[in-house]
C-alpha cells in the first residue's frame, strides 16, 4: 500500500477556513476528513456501522484497507507528531517493515490541539466547538469558575484531581452528545480502552468512556500483551479496542521536542510492540483485524523565557477582566470593556511578530473550532480575543514555577500535523 502523506500535506497547507486570514504560519483543522475529529466515524465505517459524528476520513485513506473489517485495534501515542514518526520509524525495524504494509497518510489534530479536547473528539466524533471541551483550562459559566478539563478541578487547585465534582460537576452528564462506545455497543460492537492505571477512572475517562470496558495498564509491555490476550480470546468479537500512551508526551514537555528521552521512550514502546503483540499474534486472531496508529498532537520546543510570564506584564493583565485560559499557545482573553485595542496594541509591542489576535466570535463562526452545530455555551468558553502563538512563543499565568520545554495547543504544522497509518493484520 503507498505512503501517500507527500501529497496529503500539500492539501492540509493549502486550505483554508473562509472570512478567517491565518496567514502562511499555521495548518488549519481539517474537520472535513483530514482530521483526528474523523477518527471515530472511520472506526465505525471499518466495522460497518453507522456515523456517529462529523463523517469519517477520505476514501484515500480507508479504501487500501480493504473491506470485512470486524476489530479495530487504534493505538494512540500522546504526541507523537507526524515528522517526528516520520524519523524515529526510520530506525526501528518494526515500524520500518509494517509502513509498506499499511497505509500512512498525514492528518490534523483539532483546535486547540491539546489532549483533553483531542481525546473528547476521538471518542465523540465531533469538534471542540460541538463537544464543549475547548481547552486545557475553560471558563465554565454555569459552575462560576475556570475549570482544568482534564484533571477535572478549578484552575488553581493544587492536587485535587476530579474535585470540580465538589461544585454540582458531573463527568458522567458533562457532555450533551453520544459518545462512540455506546454508539458502537448500540450496533453491537464491543468497545475496550486500555490506559495508564492511573487515569483509567479519572473524570475525563467517565466522561468520554462510557459503555466501554475498561483495562488499567501500567507498562507498555502489559499494554501490548493484554491487547494481544484480547484479540486471542475473543477471535469472532466484533470489537474496537483503544489503547493510549501517554509518556511520550510527558517526555516532550520536560525535555523539548528534540531531545533523545522522548526518541528513547517511543523505541521501548516499539519494540515491545513487535516482541509482545505482532510476532506473537496467532494468524486466527489477525482475521479481519485492523490495526491503526495515531496521535492527538504534536509538539513545539519552547525555551524559557520570563517575558512570556504574565508576572511581569502588569499593565496587561490589567486590560483583562480575569487571566487568560484556555491555552498558553492558543490563550483565550476575556477583555474589559473598551479595551480591545489596547489588548491588541500591547500584544503587538511586547510580544512583536509572536501571536496572532483573533476575535474569537469570528473565529467561532468560521469554524475554526469545528463545524455547527456549536455547544451552547461555546461563545463563552473562548472569551473576547484568541491569541495563537508562532515558533516557540507562549503565555505563563500560572502562579507557580514553569516546567515546560515543550508544549502544544496552537496550530503550527508540528503541532497539527500527526500520523495515521492503517494496516490490516491478515494482510
Amino acid at each position: 500500500m503507498p505512503d501517500i502523506t507527500l501529497s496529503q500535506i500539500s492539501k492540509i497547507k493549502n486550505t483554508h477556513f473562509s472570512n478567517l486570514d491565518l496567514g502562511a504560519d499555521f495548518i488549519t483543522p481539517q474537520y472535513g476528513g483530514r482530521s483526528l475529529a474523523n477518527l471515530a466515524d472511520s472506526v465505525c465505517k471499518l466495522v460497518d456501522v453507522p456515523n456517529l459524528g462529523v463523517g469519517p476520513l477520505g476514501d484515500d485513506y480507508l479504501d487500501p484497507v480493504g473491506k470485512d473489517v470486524q476489530r479495530v485495534v487504534l493505538v494512540l501515542v500522546d504526541a507523537l507528531s507526524l515528522e517526528h514518526f516520520r524519523r524515529w520509524s526510520e530506525t526501528s525495524p518494526v515500524w520500518h517493515d509494517l509502513i509498506p504494509q499499511g497505509v500512512l497518510g498525514a492528518i490534523t489534530s483539532i483546535a486547540p490541539s491539546t489532549t483533553n479536547a483531542a481525546l473528547t473528539s476521538l471518542w465523540t466524533g465531533r469538534a471542540p466547538a460541538t463537544h464543549g471541551v475547548l481547552g486545557f483550562e475553560v471558563w465554565l459559566k454555569q459552575y462560576n469558575m475556570v475549570a482544568n478539563l482534564l484533571f477535572h478541578s478549578p484552575a488553581t487547585f493544587k492536587g485535587s484531581f476530579g474535585s470540580l465534582e465538589q461544585t454540582g460537576f458531573n463527568p458522567d452528564e458533562f457532555l450533551t452528545i453520544p459518545t462512540l462506545g455506546a454508539h458502537l455497543k448500540e450496533h453491537g460492537v464491543e468497545s475496550y480502552a486500555f490506559q495508564n492505571r492511573s487515569i483509567i477512572k479519572s473524570g475525563l475517562s467517565r466522561t468520554i468512556l462510557a459503555d466501554t470496558n475498561l483495562e488499567g495498564i501500567s507498562s507498555p509491555s502489559e499494554m501490548w500483551v493484554n491487547l494481544r490476550k484480547l484479540l486471542e480470546d475473543k477471535p469472532a468479537q466484533r470489537l474496537y479496542a483503544y489503547a493510549y500512551w501517554g509518556f511520550v508526551d510527558g517526555s516532550f514537555h520536560r525535555y523539548g521536542s528534540d531531545d533523545e528521552r522522548p526518541e528513547a521512550e517511543f523505541a521501548s514502546f516499539s519494540a515491545d510492540f513487535e516482541r509482545h503483540f505482532l510476532s506473537k499474534l496467532n494468524q486466527r486472531s489477525r482475521k479481519n483485524t485492523v490495526l491503526i496508529l495515531a496521535a492527538d498532537h504534536g509538539m513545539v520546543y519552547t525555551p524559557k523565557d520570563s517575558n512570556r510570564d504574565l508576572k511581569n506584564h502588569p499593565k496587561f493583565v490589567d486590560m483583562l477582566t480575569m487571566l487568560p485560559s484556555g491555552e498558553s499557545r492558543c490563550a483565550y482573553l476575556y477583555v474589559k470593556q473598551g479595551q480591545k485595542e489596547n489588548v491588541r496594541t500591547y500584544i503587538n509591542a511586547h510580544w512583536p511578530g509572536d501571536f496572532l489576535t483573533l476575535d474569537s466570535a469570528q473565529a467561532l463562526e468560521s469554524g475554526l473550532f469545528g463545524p455547527t452545530p456549536h455547544h451552547f455555551d461555546a461563545h463563552n468558553r473562548v472569551g473576547d480575543l484568541v491569541i495563537l502563538a508562532k515558533g516557540d512563543a507562549y503565555l505563563w499565568w500560572a502562579d507557580k514555577k514553569n516546567p515546560l520545554l515543550g508544549r502544544h495547543g496552537g496550530l503550527t504544522p508540528q503541532e497539527m500535523i500527526v500520523p495515521f497509518l492503517a494496516v490490516r493484520l491478515d494482510g
